[in-house]
């Protein structure tokens, strides 16, 4: 939730947010029911096979983890929401919220690239991957970092995010106060080319570098270059498609958003126009919930094969039945 009607030094505006009251709890609701069990079966996949993990999989484990608190989370949101922007669980919860939604964001963004680079190493550099017991150890110290990096990132949320009063209810605000919209924007830019740009540009030059052997690959090479080239490929599918639907729209429509918020002279068509856009963007930068899993389901071939053998042997019973 941000502000409906702006502070006495910006022009007095009230921006029209009923599209709200439908779209954000829908996009929400679908991510917690989807995402929500599609996760926990990662995880769940991953920690049994937790004796021979891959580097790969830590990765991807770690991603799961992020993305499984935060959908734990999308209830308050979807009541929230749902209810006019009225936010009944107290200042702190709405404080972490907001924290979790961005720690997932960036946390996602982060543990992507991390599994881009390893795929990158896989592919064009193949004699320089690391030893397994010391690349495990390795990649392990490289998700913590990942961790504590996003949490120094996202910790100025907990400053900046808080309740406050709106038509004598309570709300939730998700950049900042009105107030203190002139304070959040250094930060905000800071984090979304902390966050973002950065990782993002190198996700473009890893996959440009991808794909620059994939496309030098013959046919003469085996059926073990063609399986590495599949999930290679797969993999940076799936990454564009989530890069495209959750995570360049909100940072691009956030910008502009933030920008627009400390221009005083800036029309009111043009705030409520802005707010419109990023506020619609916002539910979809948490559709990465639900891709991440699609990721490990298709450059993991064990566990299609295990999806595959529980869904004969459930066809198997039904026809027994009948």
């Amino acid at each position: 939730m941000d502000n409906v009607s702006l502070p006495a030094v910006l022009p007095s505006c009230t921006y029209n947010e009923d599209f709200k009251r439908v779209l954000l709890p829908l996009v929400y609701g679908v991510v917690f029911i989807v995402g929500l069990p599609l996760n926990f079966a990662v995880i769940l996949r991953i920690w049994r096979s937790r004796r021979s993990l891959s580097r790969n999989n830590i990765y991807m484990l770690n991603l799961a983890v992020t993305d499984f608190l935060y959908v734990c989370s999308l209830p308050l949101l979807i009541f929230n929401y749902a209810s006019w922007d009225y936010w009944p669980f107290g200042d702190f919860t709405c404080r972490l919220v907001r924290f979790q939604f961005y720690c997932n964001l960036h946390g996602s963004i982060f543990f992507l690239t991390c599994i881009s680079f390893q795929r990158y190493l896989g592919i064009c550099h193949t004699l320089a991957q690391w030893p397994k017991k010391g690349g495990k150890r390795i990649a392990w110290v490289v998700c913590a970092c990942v961790w504590i990096t996003v949490a120094l990132l996202v910790a100025p949320t907990f400053e900046f995010a808080s309740t406050g009063i709106q038509r004598n209810r309570t709300v939730c605000y998700d950049l900042s106060t009105p107030e203190r919209s002139s304070q959040y924007f250094p930060y905000g830019l800071a984090l979304t080319c902390l966050g973002f740009l950065i990782p993002f540009l190198i996700l473009v030059g890893l996959y440009c570098s991808m794909a620059r052997v994939l496309c030098r690959a013959t046919e003469a090479r085996g059926a073990a270059a063609a399986e590495k080239k599949s999930k290679a490929v797969k993999m940076i599918v799936i990454v564009v498609l989530v890069f495209a639907i959750s995570f360049l729209p909100f940072h691009i429509t956030k910008t502009l958003y933030l920008l627009v918020r400390t221009m005083p002279s800036a029309p009111c068509e043009l705030r409520n126009f802005l707010s419109i856009v990023y506020k619609s963007t916002r539910p979809f930068a948490s559709m990465n919930s639900v891709l991440d899993p699609i990721l490990f389901y298709f450059t993991q071939s064990k566990f299609k094969q295990g999806t595959r053998c529980i869904i004969h042997k459930i066809t198997t019973l039904r026809e027994k039945i009948r």
